[in-house]
């Protein structure tokens, strides 16, 4: 069964989409804990990051630090944080979360829910910093 990254890879569920290429897509959380959190994931549907292939898992790294640099210069923040949890979707996903507090990256914490028009106003700054 597709996970809910597959069918936002496949265009089926929309998304507020920073990058692609071939083999990796970064897009907005829509339930993020900051605003500008970016979930960069595989375009191959495999659900356990460190089960993919060294030059995939690489290859997700390397496009992952890219972006968290768009991030850092357009959301204002100290640092962005980087976690692989994994539990909630079945699908190989880094978690991209501008901090300025070790609590910004707490996942106990509630999420935000931002309109739509704040989601596309970091979108925007983000793909402007690529």
């Amino acid at each position: 069964m597709a996970s809910i990254f597959s069918k936002i890879i496949s265009g089926e569920i929309p998304c507020y989409k920073v990058a692609e290429n071939e083999q990796f897509l970064a897009f907005l959380d829509i339930s993020p804990l900051a605003i500008g959190h970016v979930l960069v994931i595989p375009k191959q549907e495999i659900d356990y990051i460190f089960d993919m292939d060294n030059e995939s898992y690489t290859g997700l790294l390397l496009f992952a630090k890219n972006i968290s640099k768009a991030v850092r210069k357009a959301i204002p923040c100290k640092r962005v944080g980087v976690a692989v949890i994994g539990l909630e979707v079945p699908h190989a996903h880094i978690h991209l979360i501008p901090l300025n507090s070790v609590e910004d990256i707490n996942f106990s914490r509630a999420k935000l829910h931002p309109s739509k028009e704040i989601m596309e106003e970091a979108l925007l700054k983000i793909q402007a910093a690529l």
